[in-house]
């Protein structure tokens, strides 16, 4: 195994704090009672309304594969770029329920069109350093079980 540089630690670690806010998010937003729902403004109530079960689920993956890929980055272990790919692929999956089949730029404007597109680029770029952290022997584990 070689030494990942420096500046590999203090990256994974805002990636960890940045992806246990959204842990934190998904928790509140699964938390919201009837009543919290019924206080929001129309426009966000027909938001909740019109989620599936199927994009819940997949911001679940996201947020928690996120979260544990960032684990297993500080642990240096090959395991984190297969859940980085889970990340990816909920946040996807995620992105067409809210972009795709519900209608969320019209009903809450383009603010949280600008939020997934920054969310994704931090997904794509966290699958690409553990991507890269396999491919120059940062960490460790059998590089050919992850492929």
């Amino acid at each position: 195994m070689n030494a990942a540089p420096k500046w590999f630690a203090p990256v994974v670690v805002v990636a960890l704090l940045w992806n246990l806010l959204g842990c934190l998010a998904f928790a509140g937003d699964l938390s919201l009672s009837q009543a919290d729902v019924a206080a929001m403004p129309e426009a966000q109530q027909a938001l909740y309304a019109a989620r599936p079960l199927w994009a819940l689920i997949a911001t679940g993956a996201a947020v928690l594969g996120g979260a544990l890929g960032c684990v297993g980055l500080l642990m240096k272990r090959v395991w984190a770029k297969p859940l980085f790919l889970i990340s990816l692929l909920g946040l996807v999956v995620q992105d067409i329920g809210l972009f795709v089949i519900g209608d969320t730029v019209a009903l809450a404007g383009p603010a949280p069109l600008i939020m997934q597109g920054i969310v994704f680029v931090i997904a794509v770029g966290l699958f690409f350093l553990a991507h890269k952290a396999q491919k120059n022997g940062w960490l460790k584990g059998e590089a050919a079980a992850v492929a």
